[in-house]
C-alpha cells in the first residue's frame, strides 16, 4: 500500500467552491476549530470579490477523525448550504480507487505503475484494463489485475459494456493511459466518474494519424502534452495541466516521439496525483488547480 494512508491519518480535506461573499473563510475556520480541528493548509482563490466565484481548499487534522467525520459533514451542511456554497470532504487516509486504460503505448501505464509502487500517488490500482494483450505480462508483474478487453470494427457498445461491468462501483476516477478509442457518450453517462486523459499538444497542433512525423515535417520548435478531464466533446475537457519541451531541425519523427513520450508521462502523472489529492475544482470548462 502507498505511504500515504498512515502519513494522513487523522486528515480531512474540505473543498469548497461557491458564490463569493464576506465572511466564508471566517465560517469555514471557525467550523473545522469547534470540531476539535487545526488547519494544516488553506489554499483559495476568488474570480472576483465583487460577485465571482469563490473556491478553497482546507486541509485540517483532527484526532479521531473517522469516528467525527458524520458530525462535521452535518456542521458543513447547516454553515456552508445556506450560504449557497458546494462542498465536499474526504479522508486523506483512504486512497481513492484509480482504473487505467490503455492500448500498445506503454510509456504513460508504466509511469503510473511504478510511482503506484513507490508510494507517490494516494491511489489504489484495482484493475488495468487493455483492448490488447502486450502490456498484460508487465502489468501482472506489479501485481495488479489485468484485464483484455477487445474493441474491433465500428461497433464498441459490447466492448463498452464490458468495461462498464468491470468498474461499477470498483473504481473512483479512472485514467486513459493512450487508450486509443474514442468513448461515447454513453459510456461517460454509464461510467459515472471522473475520466482523465492525456495526449500530445503540439505548437501548432496535428490532429489525426502519424503526428510526430507530420510535426517534423512543418518544423516544430515545440512539443508537448495535455492533460484533461473528459467530456462528450472529443479532446475538449476542462484541461488539469500541460507542459511543452524544445525542439530542433536536428530531431528526427522518431527523437520527437521518444520526447513526447516523456513529456506525456510527467504531464499525466502530475495531472493524476492533483485529483488523488483533491487539489483539482472543476469549474465549468476550466479547472482551478491548487
Amino acid at each position: 500500500m502507498p505511504q500515504h494512508t498512515e502519513t494522513h491519518r487523522d486528515e480531512a480535506c474540505l473543498i469548497v467552491h461557491g458564490p463569493d461573499r464576506p465572511g466564508i473563510v471566517a465560517a469555514v475556520a471557525a467550523l473545522v476549530t469547534r470540531n476539535e480541528g487545526n488547519i494544516v493548509t488553506l489554499d483559495q482563490y476568488s474570480s472576483d470579490p465583487s460577485g465571482g466565484d469563490f473556491f478553497q481548499r482546507v486541509v485540517f487534522s483532527r484526532p479521531g477523525l473517522t469516528v467525527a467525520l458524520p458530525d462535521i459533514e452535518a456542521d458543513l451542511g447547516q454553515t456552508l448550504d445556506p450560504m449557497g456554497l458546494t462542498w465536499s470532504l474526504t479522508d486523506r487516509s483512504v486512497p481513492k480507487r484509480m482504473a487505467v486504460m490503455a492500448s500498445t503505448s506503454d510509456h504513460c501505464l508504466l509511469e503510473l505503475l511504478w510511482r503506484h509502487r513507490r508510494g507517490e500517488l494516494p491511489v489504489t490500482i484495482p484493475m488495468v484494463i487493455s483492448n490488447h494483450t502486450n502490456v498484460a505480462a508487465d502489468v501482472r508483474g506489479f501485481g495488479i489485475p489485468f484485464f483484455h478487453v477487445p474493441s474491433s470494427g465500428p461497433d464498441k457498445a459490447a466492448a463498452e459494456a464490458e468495461i462498464v461491468k468491470l468498474l461499477d462501483g470498483n473504481v473512483d476516477f479512472v485514467v486513459l493511459a493512450r487508450y486509443m478509442q474514442i468513448l461515447s457518450p454513453d459510456f461517460l453517462d454509464a461510467v459515472g466518474v471522473p475520466l482523465i486523459n492525456i495526449h500530445h499538444s503540439f505548437l501548432p497542433a496535428f490532429i489525426g494519424a502519424a503526428p510526430y512525423r507530420k510535426a517534423k515535417e512543418r518544423g516544430v520548435k515545440l512539443i508537448g502534452a495535455t492533460a484533461h478531464y473528459v467530456t462528450k466533446d472529443l479532446d475538449e475537457g476542462p484541461i488539469i495541466e500541460q507542459d511543452v519541451a524544445r525542439a530542433t531541425h536536428a530531431y528526427s519523427a522518431a527523437d520527437l516521439q521518444a520526447r513526447g513520450a516523456y513529456v506525456e508521462r510527467a504531464v499525466l502523472s502530475r495531472a493524476v496525483q492533483w485529483h488523488a489529492e483533491d487539489r483539482v475544482i472543476r469549474h465549468g470548462n476550466q479547472t482551478i488547480v491548487f
